[in-house]
């Protein structure tokens, strides 16, 4: 655990007592702070007093008078669509408001660093597509080359729950919008911003402000080094943001969408291959295609971000190819299931957006397709673009009649998982993936997309043969 430092002593307010938020008060103490702690849930409360925390109403009048800060857990509006009616009563006192990422930063390093002989560091991924796969790839290669790394953030253990890092140990951290918006302080040594297209614009009034709370990871002291992909316009205009210049390598640019050229540092991946330029020459290149666990663009651009931040590191391009080869993939992410008669079964449940979807779709041929749930903003349009990869889609959820008609292809609804699974093991052929790519929120059926991987897992798995 990192004791949380500059409290000691003092009263601060911990909203929402989820894992972020139990964490953060088992931190506070830990350094010294007294936690005042406050959930909605009765039965959260019952949990934090079962650990000695005392839980005081936030919301009445007068609760802020001998409170030093307010920490609130990251599924909390702090602001849009409207701000929870907590953090308008610290803000109205002039109590700072702040969350678990930005104590985080504050307190890392201790007097124990001096004895190092290389500092620890800290990398942090965000973007709208990826980041939990580019955090956990990161991870694994430097677990691979045996140098001591922990996962943390919106993936992993929370991020002050981990343990305190040993000399030369790296902290990779997967960091959400709603993160990256509300902390205070955010210094990692790295910083990786993966790719961005609309989700959660309600939480941010717009696009504008998405990509503004994405990009406060790059702002707020600045890191040593920015990974940034190019393919959209945002991207380009951050690495624009953050260079000096043609030649300055502290940014590295990476993209799928195009060959990258000049006098910097780039990482493209084009037809599969890796390659790596820095001063107009080639210094690395990996083919891609023949490693299981990473198929399709989106994948590669994930390997392309991974592979500069271990470059960064000053890991040898075939020692990062090497552990690209046993990366097993994370759950619910393009994860393969099963495979039988031919026929490859795909759990991506956490393609919870359009733009996450299309890029499953992308990335095999001939899918009997499982999509639907809790439609988000924007339409389903851009998925009709690959189509032509598409056997059947085959539409679960609530509101399956309605997103079906939304779909230019063949389309099948069935409403529950089950039937869904069913009818498409029946029709499925030799060659083809049956993939589970919603491009929508599970809260319709599942209380996460998790539970929705495991649902889609265990139908398959059910119905094959022993």
């Amino acid at each position: 655990m990192i004791p949380v430092k500059g409290f000691a002593g003092q009263n601060v307010a911990v909203l929402g007592l989820g894992r972020s938020g139990l964490a953060t008060a088992h931190s506070l103490r830990d350094g010294g702070a007294h936690a005042v702690c406050w959930d909605d849930n009765p039965a959260a409360r019952e949990t934090a007093e079962a650990e000695g925390f005392t839980c005081k109403d936030l919301r009445k009048q007068g609760a802020f008078d001998d409170i030093a800060t307010l920490i609130v857990s990251p599924g909390i509006p702090h602001l849009y669509p409207h701000p929870n009616p907590v953090v308008v009563a610290a803000l109205d006192a002039g109590v700072p408001v702040d969350n678990d990422i930005g104590l985080f930063f504050r307190s890392f390093a201790d007097s124990s660093w001096d004895n190092f002989d290389t500092l620890p560091r800290v990398i942090a991924v965000t973007g709208s597509n990826g980041k939990s796969t580019t955090a956990a790839l990161i991870h694994h290669i430097l677990t691979e080359v045996d140098r001591a790394s922990q996962l943390a953030g919106n993936i992993g253990r929370g991020v002050l729950d981990i343990d305190p890092p040993e000399d030369g140990a790296v902290v990779v951290l997967e960091l959400s919008s709603y993160q990256t918006e509300l902390a205070r302080s955010m210094t990692p040594d790295i910083a990786l911003f993966t790719n961005l297209s609309p989700d959660h614009l309600d939480r941010h009034a717009g696009m504008g402000g998405y990509f503004a709370a994405k990009r406060r990871l790059f702002a707020e002291g600045g890191p040593d080094r920015a990974i940034v992909g190019v393919d959209e316009p945002e991207g380009m205009f951050l690495a624009g943001q953050m260079s000096e210049g043609p030649t300055d390598d502290r940014v590295i640019r990476i993209s799928v969408d195009r060959k990258l050229t000049g006098p910097g540092w780039q990482v493209f991946a084009r037809k599969g291959f890796l390659s790596e330029y820095r001063k107009g020459r080639q210094a690395g290149s990996i083919d891609l295609r023949a490693i299981k666990g990473l198929p399709g663009a989106h994948n590669h651009q994930n390997a392309c971000a991974a592979y500069a931040a271990c470059r960064s590191l000053g890991l040898a391009p075939r020692v990062i190819e090497a552990a690209l080869h046993s990366y097993p993939g994370l759950p619910h992410r393009s994860q393969i299931v099963a495979e039988a008669g031919g026929v490859t079964y795909v759990n991506d449940s956490k393609a919870t957006n359009v733009d996450s979807a299309a890029k499953a779709l992308s990335a095999f041929k001939r899918i009997r397709w499982i999509c639907g749930g809790l439609e988000k903003e924007g339409g389903l349009g851009a998925l009709n673009t690959a189509k032509d990869n598409v056997a059947k889609a085959y539409v679960i959820g609530r509101e399956a009649a309605a997103f079906a008609l939304q779909l230019d292809m063949e389309t099948e609804v069935c409403t529950t998982m089950a039937q869904a699974v069913e009818r498409a093991m029946a029709e499925a052929q030799e060659g083809e993936t049956v993939l589970l790519a919603p491009a929508a929120a599970s809260f319709d059926q599942y209380d996460n997309f998790e539970q929705r991987g495991e649902d889609f897992t265990q139908e398959v798995r059910a119905r094959l043969p022993a």
